[in-house]
C-alpha cells in the first residue's frame, strides 16, 4: 500500500521520462507542456516559433521543470525523423508523443479552394500520421512502452459550421488513434484522443464571432470557455503509469457541450 504523499507521485509522476510535444508553442500545447515538465518529464516543445518557446520555456523553467525547444517541419516525414534522432541523442530517449499541430480555415464549403484543403490536411492528418510513424516505429522497437496523445476535436466527433475542412481532418485522426491503438495494445504502446471542446486559441479565433459565441455558451452547459491549464489533468492521465491500460480512448474536455441537445 503506497503512503499518502507517494500516491500521487507514484500514479502521476513522469521522472525520468522524456515528452515531445509537437504544437507546444501554441496556447493549448503549451499549458499541456508546462504540466508534463511539472510532473516531472524532460519536455521537448515542437513549433515553428522560437519567440513563442521562448516564452513557454521561461515559465516551464521558474517553475522547477526542464525543457528545451525544436524547430520542426511536422509536415516532413524526414524533419520529424531528424527531430526524434536529436532528442535520442540530447535526452536518451522518448516515452510520450503529443501530437498537436493544427490549423483551421473559416471557408464556406463551396468556397473551399484545392491549395487550402491540402494545408489543412497536411498539417492536420499527414503530420499526425508521419509523427505516429516515426516515433511509433521507435517505441514499438524499443520494447518499453510508450503513449503517444493525439489532439483531436469536438468537431471530429460532431459537425459543425464553418470548419469543414478541419472537422474532417479531425475526425480523422479519431479514427486513425483507434487504428493505431489497436495495432501497438500488445507492445505496451498507447495511442489515445484528447478531445477539447471550446478552448479560446489561436486557430480558432477567426470563426469566434459575437454571434458564434452565444451560440457555443447556448450549447455548452457550463456556460465558458475552456482555459488551457484545464487540459493538463488529461493529458497526464494518458501520459503516466495512471492510464496504463487506458488505450484508444477519447476523453472529452468541454465543459458538457456533448453532452447538451435541447
Amino acid at each position: 500500500m503506497l503512503k499518502h504523499e507517494e500516491y500521487l507521485t507514484t500514479l502521476f509522476g513522469l521522472e525520468n521520462k522524456v515528452a515531445v510535444v509537437i504544437g507546444g508553442t501554441g496556447e493549448l500545447c503549451g499549458a499541456m507542456a508546462e504540466g508534463l515538465a511539472a510532473a516531472g518529464a524532460v519536455t521537448v516543445l515542437v513549433g515553428r516559433s522560437e519567440e513563442k518557446a521562448a516564452a513557454r520555456l521561461a515559465k516551464i523553467e521558474a517553475a522547477g521543470g526542464k525543457a528545451y525547444f525544436k524547430k520542426v517541419d511536422v509536415n516532413s516525414k524526414a524533419s520529424i525523423q531528424d527531430l526524434l534522432e536529436q532528442v535520442i541523442k540530447k535526452s536518451g530517449g522518448v516515452d510520450i508523443l503529443v501530437n498537436g499541430a493544427g490549423i483551421n480555415s473559416p471557408t464556406p464549403i463551396l468556397e473551399i479552394e484545392e491549395a487550402e484543403f491540402d494545408s489543412i490536411l497536411n498539417t492536420n492528418l499527414k503530420a499526425v500520421l508521419f509523427a505516429s510513424q516515426v516515433f511509433g516505429k521507435y517505441l514499438v522497437e524499443r520494447g518499453e512502452g510508450g503513449s503517444i496523445i493525439n489532439i483531436g476535436s469536438m468537431s471530429g466527433i460532431v459537425p459543425l459550421s464553418r470548419v469543414f475542412t478541419y472537422s474532417a481532418t479531425k475526425a480523422a485522426v479519431h479514427n486513425l488513434s483507434k487504428n493505431l491503438a489497436r495495432e501497438w495494445a500488445v507492445h505496451n504502446v498507447r495511442v489515445n484522443t484528447i478531445v477539447p471542446g471550446f478552448f479560446p486559441a489561436e486557430q480558432n479565433k477567426k470563426v469566434l464571432n459575437p454571434e458564434r459565441i452565444a451560440s457555443i455558451m447556448g450549447h455548452t452547459p457550463a456556460k465558458r470557455f475552456g482555459e488551457a491549464h484545464e487540459l493538463i489533468g488529461a493529458t497526464l492521465l494518458l501520459a503516466s503509469d495512471a492510464g496504463s491500460f487506458m488505450n484508444g480512448a477519447e476523453i472529452v474536455v468541454d465543459g458538457g457541450y456533448a453532452s447538451m441537445t435541447i
